[in-house]
């Protein structure tokens, strides 16, 4: 899969490096790569800043990039205000094709024609999935049903009921079509899959969908042009790894 991609000179407009107090409590901007778990990175992190109280606010999956908000020490107590504040993304979905993951973690599992699909069409579906939206969390998630992540049950070829929540999609547009891709931006509130949309999107035309990539590029007023790359964390905080 080709993310988004995102070189390490697009941070070289950072300041100097600053003076850090982990154990007193720092907000650290990530921009995760791909392919990292959110627990991969604060593992690394953990290491880096040597300090065991470290968390993140708000899950990205493994196949998405961007920002990643990791808070220390007593800014721990700040996570669920992060974790609540309206999110921003870029990605890309294919139209015509599923996966059970609705992602590339998982193989195709339906493949539907797409030539009839037309640009008015495309609107259409677009606008009933702005404002307030019910939406159903995937099979593969991270969420909990009864005690247990549903992920695991998923790779066990289980599904499990989910129940439906109630999202809100600020702002949901085309970038640019090329069908059977859309590129795509979204603002939205806490809580809400952008795979769940794709997947909902997708259902909408009759053809189905998958993600076929997506970075996280804000969260509130936190901009992942302002976080650094896990090599230039590494970098900046390599005395206090020695």
């Amino acid at each position: 899969m080709t993310s988004i991609s995102q070189s390490d000179s697009q941070h070289s407009n950072l300041p100097p490096a600053p003076q850090f107090d982990f154990a007193a409590g720092e907000m650290l901007l990530v921009d995760k790569p791909l392919e990292w778990t959110s627990f991969d990175v604060v593992k690394k992190m953990r290491g880096l800043t040597k300090v065991k109280k470290i968390g993140h606010a708000g899950t990205l999956d493994p196949l998405a990039t961007g920002l990643l908000v990791l808070c220390t020490g007593k800014m721990t107590k700040q996570i669920e205000r992060f974790q609540g504040m309206e999110k921003g993304y870029e990605g890309s979905l294919v139209l015509g094709k599923t996966t059970p993951s609705i992602d590339l973690e998982t193989d195709f599992d339906s493949t539907h024609a797409t030539d009839h699909i037309t640009l008015p069409q495309l609107e259409e579906a677009r606008q009933k999935f702005l404002g307030l939206i019910s939406q159903v969390p995937p099979q593969h998630s991270a969420i909990k049903v009864d005690g247990q992540r549903v992920y695991k049950s998923a790779r066990q070829g289980k599904k499990v009921e989910i129940k439906p929540r109630e999202v809100q999609i600020v702002a949901f547009d085309f970038i640019e079509i090329t069908l059977p891709e859309v590129r795509f931006s979204v603002v939205c509130s806490k809580g809400t899959y952008i795979r769940s949309l794709v997947r909902d999107l997708g259902q909408e035309l009759g053809v189905g969908a998958y993600l076929k990539e997506l970075r996280r590029t804000r969260i509130g007023h936190l901009e992942v042009s302002n976080a650094r790359t896990i090599s230039e964390w590494s970098t900046l905080l390599k005395p206090t790894e020695e």
